[in-house]
């Protein structure tokens, strides 16, 4: 398989998919805005309206069982499919979802990581997880989601944050002391779901081998250089949605938004706001 033929894919899957109405992209402005340590995040106005899977509350129908076929991109495995995003911010954007039923608030496996190698040795990018809904996961069914990147482009804005990060018992800032993050030698599916595991411990989420489910939400950030971790205690405040891709430096805010209280109080305020530091 050539270098980046999931993502060319990916992308003649969109032309298709807009078509037909299958896929609909979301409209939205950029505007940078700057963080602490200097950072600066990327927040997205959405430009229409809130689409109704972003206000929705109580059970929905299950998007993935089964997918829509014309989303998808590719069969990855015997266990998982890679589909389009039906909803993207980011043209290309894709879910690596599991063919038959696994929770969404369960341990990724080592199924979910050989899948997660598979698609990456040939489009790689930014993957993240929302492990449940206090994390912002929009669905109950397992999805890890992926940005492709280009070779050589900036994974996320706040890549360099995560490049940089320490953190020690001493260290009183709260945004360090619910986040964990490994740098990356290797890149295998072995190695992946190791350093998944011994960042869920050390934030005592627990382990597979004891806990049938992790004891926190969180949500996982994934590049070919590092990997982290971060405990959520609440999806969003002052009308924002928060997932991972907020850690990431990305955010978006739709109509119910409170752009004064996040322009005052900063992007770093409104990810301490959502963290669960009691660990």
């Amino acid at each position: 398989m050539g270098r980046d033929l999931l993502w060319e894919r990916a992308l003649l899957c969109t032309e298709h998919a807009v078509q037909s109405g299958a896929l609909v992209p979301l409209a939205t402005t950029l505007e940078d805005l700057p963080g602490e340590d200097a950072t600066v995040f990327e927040l997205r106005h959405l430009a229409g309206a809130t689409p109704k899977h972003l206000h929705e509350t109580g059970p929905k129908p299950n998007p993935f069982r089964p997918w829509d076929k014309r989303l998808e991109v590719d069969q990855i495995g015997n266990d998982h499919v890679l589909i389009l995003n039906k909803f993207p911010v980011q043209i290309g954007h894709m879910l690596l979802i599991t063919r038959d039923w696994a929770p969404q608030n369960g341990w990724l496996n080592a199924s979910d990581w050989s899948a997660l190698h598979s698609v990456d040795r040939n489009t790689t990018g930014l993957w993240f997880f929302n492990s449940n809904p206090n994390a912002g996961a929009s669905q109950p069914h397992r999805h890890l989601q992926l940005l492709p990147r280009r070779e050589g482009e900036r994974a996320c804005p706040r890549d360099e944050w995560f490049l940089r990060f320490r953190c020690d018992a001493a260290d009183q800032n709260l945004l360090r002391q619910c986040i964990r993050v490994e740098r990356l030698i290797e890149f295998n599916a072995s190695v992946l779901q190791a350093t998944y595991q011994r960042l869920c411990e050390s934030l005592h989420l627990g382990s597979p081998d004891e806990d049938p489910y992790p004891r926190c939400a969180y949500n996982l950030l994934l590049t070919r250089s590092w990997m982290a971790v971060i405990r959520r205690s609440r999806e969003g405040v002052h009308g924002f949605s928060v997932n991972a891709l907020g850690f990431a430096g990305c955010l978006l805010s739709t109509d119910g938004a409170n752009l004064d209280w996040l322009k005052k109080a900063g992007p770093d305020e409104l990810l301490r706001a959502v963290i669960d530091s009691q660990n």
